[in-house]
């Protein structure tokens, strides 16, 4: 294949614009906030997991201290009706005794039923605490990940005001170039991922591998318009004054 010396040397602009974008690209996928923003929404769903687990227990527990305050409701009623009885002085001396006995078994159900409320009440306030931190841990990492996403976001703007003017570059390099021409730079591109590199003395640009002397004195022994290509990468090898031919 055969094409001006000068455009062939064009080609490295459009090589150098080329790699830019490749470099966007490759920077637009591995942005550290991406992975920042996973592991903080992971750790967010985490929280919220746990918060809701901390809710759902302490709802429970408001179900049976509720259950708990209404059976004490209920002896201390047991209570006061017993002793109206004995208050009323209607009652005999047999049922007055039975009465005062179970005034003391309904005071010791009491008391156990009052120490088991204390006992669920200390656990609701610890349930209480958790859900305040673990409330405050799901704000933390929300707001991390907020930031990480903001800082992603200026990135990527960024890189896409860089895409929008190589690519307006490339947009006006291409049409220099021949069809045949232009295919071999594309095909070597998406291929070997350099299309173009300049052959700087007896290196490939591309590869950075050197030639041997057989290999550079084909090249030498091509006319100017010839296109070479490396023979190890392929790349299209562009010779100019610093190639030392």
């Amino acid at each position: 294949m055969k094409a001006d010396p000068a455009v062939q040397r064009q080609l490295l602009e459009l090589a150098k614009v080329d790699a830019e974008l490749s470099r966007v690209a490759h920077r637009r996928r591995t942005l550290p906030e991406i992975a920042e923003i996973d592991a903080g929404e992971k750790t967010v769903r985490e929280k919220r997991d746990a918060l809701v687990s901390v809710e759902t227990a302490a709802s429970d527990l408001d179900r049976e201290i509720a259950r708990q305050e209404k059976e004490i409701e209920s002896v201390r009623a047991r209570e006061d009706r017993d002793r109206k009885l004995l208050e009323s002085g209607s009652v005999g001396a047999k049922q007055m005794t039975d009465i005062e006995h179970e005034l003391q078994t309904l005071a010791r159900r009491r008391t156990a039923l009052e120490d088991d409320l204390l006992e669920l009440m200390e656990r609701r306030e610890a349930l209480d605490l958790d859900a305040q931190r673990t409330g405050a841990e799901v704000d933390k990492a929300t707001a991390e990940v907020a930031a990480a996403t903001g800082r992603r976001d200026e990135a990527v703007k960024d890189l896409d005001t860089t895409q929008a003017r190589r690519d307006e570059d490339r947009g006006k390099l291409v049409p220099r170039f021949p069809e045949p021409l232009l295919k071999l730079y594309t095909r070597t591109l998406e291929h070997k991922g350099i299309g173009a590199a300049l052959l700087r003395a007896r290196r490939c640009g591309a590869c950075q591998l050197e030639l041997d002397r057989n290999t550079i004195a084909e090249i030498k022994a091509q006319p100017a318009d010839e296109v070479v290509q490396c023979e190890n990468c392929g790349a299209i090898l562009v010779r100019t004054l610093e190639s030392g031919l």
